[in-house]
């Protein structure tokens, strides 16, 4: 196969996530030369035809640092021009060896400080507070914590590598979320944070939906910005979207952009908030610095993100051209989880949808909106590819 011209290639890293396959489409439709990395064989994007080359590097959670070098062999071949950051370790590694990078590489990414706050939901509660953006209660599970009421605990950290969480904690470790109702006599708070190996967070439950703030920045500006509003996850009780439309919402952008500002953000980023049915607020849940899993529905609706992050890597700052609203994309592997969901029953502390309802809910909005992840007629591989991996396991 034919390599690229100097400074015409990308370099995409690939997970199970349809993120990259997302940017895949959106790089190839523009003739970028896409090389697609993964320290798994298996993955859809490898079975795309836009695909131009397929690479298998160390895995980034085994080690950090040998992922660290493979992605620099590849930023110093000369028709590389940028990498997007597809896993949270891509930002963590292009932000923090940033002038190793730049030496080969155009990357946009966030400053390293900036970073850092949002991987520690400590920090990242007390900067939105500074910010004027509202939160959830949050405290550490150390004894201070509330645990008279509902709450979710969860990893403090969205990243485990040792500069965060010291040597002794594995980067493969599962950041699992518990549920905690009022009604239980508490949380194992000792085998939680042995589980975990450091000290989590509890936050209260906000019974409300959720909304997504998408946006490229440059140099603390804006450059594009996506609203989206999620409908249903792949479990009734929460989880991964599997159902997103995008939406116009002026106060939400508004949040978001209070948040990001204060950071003085670079990069690409997906903040997430719940809206509080109580006040109406909107109160920060996460933020995801990189390539999102439901791209896919950004792109669809015309807020190209991945293109839009090549320009800006090349030095070019495109004009928004704004985005379509009411545009939906649905992950139909996690439709199938979600009704899965609802026949099993899985938290007897959330009331379960019937489930001849949550059938019609997902088949009437397949017929409104027939968009989705991985299912496209001009190019089946990765639908097939996914298909082979993850319906025998929903069973």
């Amino acid at each position: 196969m034919e390599s690229a011209n100097e400074g015409e290639a990308v370099v995409l890293p690939a997970n199970y996530s349809p993120s990259c396959y997302a940017c895949l489409r959106s790089l190839a439709s523009r003739e970028v030369y896409t090389v697609v990395v993964s320290p798994y064989r298996n993955v859809p994007a490898f079975a795309s035809q836009y695909c131009d080359e397929a690479v298998v590097v160390p895995s980034p959670q085994k080690n950090v640092l040998a992922y660290k070098e493979a992605l620099l062999s590849l930023a110093e071949r000369p028709d590389i021009r940028t990498i997007l950051p597809v896993w949270e370790e891509d930002t963590y590694l292009l932000s923090k060896y940033r002038s190793e990078f730049e030496s080969h590489v155009s990357v946009v990414v966030p400053p390293f400080e900036a970073l850092r706050t949002i991987h520690d939901q400590m920090r990242l509660v007390e900067t939105a507070m500074e910010a004027g953006v509202s939160t959830p209660k949050t405290w550490l599970l150390d004894g201070t914590a509330e645990l008279d009421r509902e709450l979710i605990v969860k990893s403090r950290y969205n990243l485990l590598v040792e500069e965060y969480v010291g040597p002794s904690v594995s980067a493969e470790t599962e950041l699992d979320t518990w549920r905690v109702s009022a009604a239980d006599s508490g949380p194992d708070v000792e085998a939680i944070r042995t589980a975990m190996g450091h000290t989590p967070i509890a936050q209260e439950v906000i019974p409300g939906d959720i909304y997504c703030f998408r946006a490229l920045y440059e140099e603390g500006e804006p450059v594009a910005v996506c609203l989206n509003r999620e409908w249903r996850q792949n479990s009734y009780t929460g989880g991964v979207s599997v159902y997103r439309e995008s939406i116009s919402m002026p106060k939400l952008e508004k949040t978001g952009c209070a948040l990001l500002n204060y950071l003085d953000w670079e990069g690409l980023v997906d903040v997430e908030f719940l809206q509080d049915p109580a006040t109406d607020e909107f109160k920060l849940m996460d933020v995801n610095p990189r390539a999102w899993g439901s791209i896919s529905c950004d792109i669809g609706a015309g807020a190209d993100f991945p293109y839009y992050y090549w320009l800006v890597a090349g030095g070019i700052i495109p004009t928004d051209p704004g985005y379509e609203t009411g545009f939906a994309v649905h992950s139909l592997f996690g439709e199938v989880q979600y009704l899965l969901s609802v026949l099993r029953g899985e938290d007897p502390t959330v009331e379960r949808p019937r489930f001849r309802t949550a059938l019609w809910e997902v088949l009437s909005s397949v017929y409104r909106q027939p968009q989705f992840d991985y299912l496209f007629v001009d190019d089946p591989g990765p639908f097939i590819r996914r298909a082979l991996d993850v319906l025998p396991g929903v069973s």
